[in-house]
């Protein structure tokens, strides 16, 4: 193996120490730089040149991937990103991550000094300590819901309060990120809730008390998604359900109007068999 194909298995990116003690010397590692088969990056770390730009960064600004930013990368639920979150060791002294958050906590998990993204441990107690309660849960229970961590590695690591809570209130069988939103803004009506649901040979979003289904749609419903969707509310409703149907962004953006519409309908009864 050649010092080109050395990087490419170590993600693109390496440190010049590690391709050193792999056998590859400094040289080497200088003729790949000279041929353009390599690019330095700082003084520490050289990169293939089509490399993750994300990667590069963060071996230029001696920063790991972590947070939302990480999170996204590993396809978990992220309701908003709107810059780049990197983390740092305690006295790693002056980052110039420019344009990002730096979160500067000492990491669950060692990180190795390879380590240009974060495991996901550290990145769900990041996201813990960066963002509000509902956006954090979204990510955790997604992590649950892929298989990316098991709840029980998660109770033996020594997480913060916040964190415990997240634990305790992520639901691995939550659908989508939005899903993570529904129960504790609901909560307070004091109606039984049950995520996703078995109905007449669908899953339901949530099923409010007996007979109330809120169903959340994404993006992907349109097409053929969105004429099943009105197939199986008629069918619902045929089979006595009452059933109410909202998108992301009225989730998101207009939740209040979404909670009236919900709070009526159990004002109503329509959660109860009649």
């Amino acid at each position: 193996m050649d010092v080109h194909a050395a990087v490419i298995t170590r993600g693109g990116v390496a440190r010049r120490a590690t391709l050193r003690a792999a056998g590859f010397s400094a040289h080497h590692i200088a003729q790949a730089v000279r041929r353009g088969e390599l690019v330095a990056v700082q003084r520490l770390w050289v990169a293939v040149p089509d490399a993750d730009p994300y990667l590069v960064a963060a071996a230029r600004d001696r920063v790991a991937l972590t947070c939302v930013t990480q999170a996204r990368r590993l396809g978990l639920w992220v309701l908003g990103e709107t810059e780049a979150h990197v983390a740092a060791k305690p006295h790693a002294g002056e980052i110039r991550a420019v344009g990002a958050r730096v979160h500067w906590a000492q990491p669950i998990l060692p990180r190795h000094p390879d380590a240009l993204i974060d495991p996901v441990e550290n990145v769900l107690a990041t996201v813990a300590a960066c963002q509000p309660f509902e956006p954090a849960l979204a990510v955790w229970e997604s992590a649950l819901r892929r298989g990316l961590v098991e709840r029980g590695v998660l109770e033996r690591l020594p997480l913060t309060m916040t964190a415990r809570r997240l634990l305790e209130a992520a639901n691995p069988f939550a659908d989508s990120g939005l899903e993570s939103f529904v129960p504790p803004r609901l909560r307070w009506l004091r109606v039984p809730i049950v995520p996703q649901a078995w109905i007449a040979g669908h899953r339901v979003d949530f099923l409010i008390g007996d007979r109330l289904v809120l169903q959340i749609d994404g993006a992907h419903h349109v097409g053929a998604q969105r004429r099943s969707d009105i197939a199986h509310d008629a069918e619902l409703m045929l089979l006595g359900y009452h059933v109410i149907r909202v998108d992301y962004l009225q989730v998101v953006e207009n939740w209040p109007w979404v909670q009236d519409l919900v709070q009526r309908a159990v004002a109503q009864g329509l959660h109860r068999v009649r």
